[in-house]
């Protein structure tokens, strides 16, 4: 799957809400029947009327409820989150299938393995892939991800939390798909515990206030995401779009921000298994200047 302009598959004003049943990162939908390949099949593309190059849309994740009581998984760390003397000792990828009971809010291994026979996670759902069109009508695998968004696997991206994306193209053509039940860090085995979602997600406009890169908040921080590889690129992309956000909204001088940076800062991991990297730069609110 890619990120391209494609004909919008909705119509939405500034400010809808729209809900939708995604289908997993192979294409299986609630029912297990396939509908599309890999990798990251996505819902849309949304076309927000009024949204324009130089604008922001802000994507405020509402709810995100599993619609199917499996998911999925690989079994072995991702080869190039190990040393490389022990790649070639790592099992085979296999695929993993695990139990998500709604109703009790957990998931677990439908086949424990030993060591693990009491283990019993809670649901946690988020995001893994999602954004707007690239600019320059480019065309960008889902495997990966960019200043558009994309390919993420951010924690942070879960209900309760509003994302601002860079609009490129009249419309933004907004995607969204990739559900997880629940994931680690860095999705290090090249998966979360992978199903399909109904998500809830109302999509409004920031006109005239285009980041470079994602933004976000939840209750407690505001966060920037930078995509690159390696990591250390991502990181500056996030830092230097933190350090932009707080003088250009918080009015802070480059010292003030650069004080606040270096000791209140918290970097945080998204995907490091495909092709961009994903670090989060976050700080708590409670540190903000008011405005």
């Amino acid at each position: 799957m890619c990120w391209a302009h494609s004909p919008p598959a909705l119509f939405i004003a500034d400010g809808d809400t729209v809900i939708t049943e995604t289908i997993d990162a192979n294409g299986f939908d609630k029912d297990g029947i396939a509908r599309c390949s890999g990798p990251n099949p996505m819902n849309g593309p949304i076309f927000v009327e009024g949204a324009e190059p130089g604008d922001a849309l802000m994507a405020e994740i509402i709810r995100m409820t599993p619609i199917r009581a499996t998911g999925w998984t690989r079994q072995v760390l991702a080869a190039n989150v190990v040393e490389p003397e022990r790649v070639r000792d790592l099992p085979k990828r296999e695929r993993t299938d695990w139990i998500i009971d709604i109703k009790a809010s957990t998931v677990r291994l439908k086949e424990p393995v030993a060591g693990l026979e009491h283990l019993v996670l809670p649901l946690d759902p988020m995001i893994g892939c999602f954004g707007v069109a690239p600019s320059l009508g480019q065309a960008s695998s889902t495997a990966t991800s960019a200043e558009n968004g994309g390919n993420m696997d951010y924690r942070g991206f879960r209900p309760g939390t509003k994302v601002y994306l860079p609009v490129a193209v009249p419309g933004a053509l907004f995607f969204l798909g990739d559900c997880h039940a629940i994931q680690g860090d860095g999705e290090i085995v090249g998966t979360g515990v992978e199903t399909a979602m109904e998500v809830e997600v109302r999509l409004s406009l920031r006109k005239g206030q285009k980041p470079n890169w994602p933004r976000g908040e939840d209750a407690a921080s505001i966060f920037t995401v930078g995509n690159a590889r390696p990591l250390e690129q991502a990181l500056q992309h996030a830092t230097t779009e933190m350090f932009d956000w707080l003088m250009d909204a918080y009015g802070l001088s480059a010292v003030a921000a650069s004080h606040l940076l270096g000791q209140v800062v918290r970097y945080e991991i998204g995907n490091v298994f495909d092709p961009a990297y994903t670090i989060v730069c976050k700080i708590e609110k409670k540190w903000l200047p008011k405005i």
